[in-house]
């Protein structure tokens, strides 16, 4: 059965990625129907978002949803506990030195999906799937400027151009015929959340060891109380062997780790645990195919890019798509494809090998590389100038943030062309949220 309405971008996968990249064109104008199954209530993840990725949601009529469950990030801490005789200095990056009253937020991913999902309403074509089966039109390439998206269920979507958000096994990419370089890690990650009697403050902590960082982020916290997320990596048998403690026993190491720093812990979280790995696709996108998120680049969980990349993915193309549509142009055309491609590897190739190299480098049992370490986080703490240039670039990098993430940006800063080719469907309006905002 075919859907008798084309869109102009049929989304696969409906996560965060999914739903912003939905969002991001409808603000545009353009026609999307957004395909996939709804998230899991129960997922207890946490995500940092940037300064630049709140002002996206703030564009696309999420931030107003979302808001209520989410805590400032107001600084980082890097903390050498590699426990070495070359110990780094510790360094801590301010948001106020670059002018901002937050680095970002921290929010549950179910808080964070909800909200997408509310915002969504009335503004998308959102159909509830077990996802794409199948992908067809002129060889795939659709060179008659339509492609055909086939659900589980049967339904066909017609459209000039998927974006494939359907996660680091993506069928979309698998369809496109785009291959991925994949890498892994003899690491894992132990998950969770937890509470605490100190205040966090707004400062992330992050704490250098040989077995892989431990990070805990201040999250949003029922009442008045304190709490926290943590990735913490270590080896897999030993991610084996916390996962597997009590909780009592698990609060008890933790604390012995991070020495007081949070006080006394307490209602720890379910834990999870995930295998290290990375991958990158050779293209980002191909045959009316653009891939978002983990279906184009996955990196281990340091230095919370993962969603900020992919919320980049999102805004860059939906840029292009509407660029493309008010210049009469195919939004689906192998020269669209090659533009996404060109705005968007640079700056996931750098976090790949960026957070790549860091991860490496703790693991590394070479000691001029602990000393090169140290010499450039000394490098930091001392020069100013220096660290302010690396917190802006993190934050909000200059050579690849899309007009919708920037701060004079949004929909009010997109050229006359792609204005009026938003005017069909008008950019939509931040909506008010209702009288209790979605809670994870």
């Amino acid at each position: 059965m075919c859907h008798n309405q084309r869109s102009d971008i049929v989304v696969a996968g409906a996560g965060p990625a999914g739903l912003a990249t939905g969002l991001a064109a409808a603000a545009l104008g353009l026609r999307v129907t957004v395909v996939g199954p709804r998230a899991d209530p129960a997922d207890g993840r946490t995500a940092a978002l940037f300064d630049s990725s709140v002002q996206f949601l703030k564009v696309i009529g999420a931030w107003p949803f979302l808001e209520p469950n989410a805590e400032r990030l107001n600084a980082i801490r890097l903390v050498d506990a590699t426990g070495g005789w070359l110990r780094a200095p510790e360094v801590t990056f301010l948001a106020s030195e670059i002018g901002l009253g937050a680095f970002g937020y921290n929010v549950p991913n179910a808080a964070l999906t909800a909200a997408l999902e509310r915002a969504s309403e009335g503004r998308i074509e959102r159909v509830v799937s077990k996802g794409v089966a199948h992908i067809s039109g002129a060889d795939i390439s659709g060179a008659d400027g339509q492609i055909l998206v086939t659900t589980e269920e049967g339904t066909a979507f017609p459209a000039a151009l998927v974006a494939g958000a359907d996660g680091r096994n993506s069928l979309v990419r698998k369809h496109a015929g785009i291959s991925t370089n994949a890498w892994s890690y003899e690491q894992a990650a132990v998950v969770c959340s937890f509470a605490h009697s100190r205040p966090h403050r707004g400062v992330s902590t992050e704490l250098h060891r040989r077995a892989g960082p431990l990070t805990v982020v201040p999250m949003p916290s029922p009442g008045s109380g304190n709490a926290s997320s943590l990735v913490w990596v270590e080896t897999p048998m030993e991610a084996q062997r916390l996962a597997a403690l009590d909780d009592a026993a698990f609060l008890i190491e933790l604390g012995s780790h991070i020495s007081g720093l949070l006080g006394t812990l307490s209602q720890l979280s379910p834990r999870k645990t995930f295998p290290l790995s990375g991958h990158s696709a050779t293209v980002l996108a191909k045959n009316r195919c653009a891939l978002i998120g983990e279906a184009g680049h996955v990196m281990p969980p340091i230095g919370a890019q993962g969603l900020n990349l992919s919320f980049r993915d999102a805004a860059t193309l939906a840029e292009l798509a509407v660029d493309a549509k008010a210049r009469g142009e195919d939004i689906g055309s192998a020269e669209v494809c090659a533009a996404y491609e060109r705005q968007r590897r640079a700056d996931v190739a750098s976090r790949s090998w960026t957070i790549d190299l860091m991860n490496r480098s703790l693991l590394s049992e070479y000691t001029p590389i602990h000393l090169a370490r140290g010499v450039g986080l000394a490098a930091l703490k001392a020069i100013p100038p220096l660290r302010r240039v690396l917190m802006r670039e993190g934050v909000s990098p200059s050579f690849a943030t899309p007009r919708l993430m920037q701060r004079e940006g949004g929909v009010a800063a997109l050229d006359g062309d792609s204005a009026q080719a938003a005017s069909p469907g008008q950019p939509i309006p931040p909506q008010s949220p209702p009288e209790s905002a979605p809670h994870a």
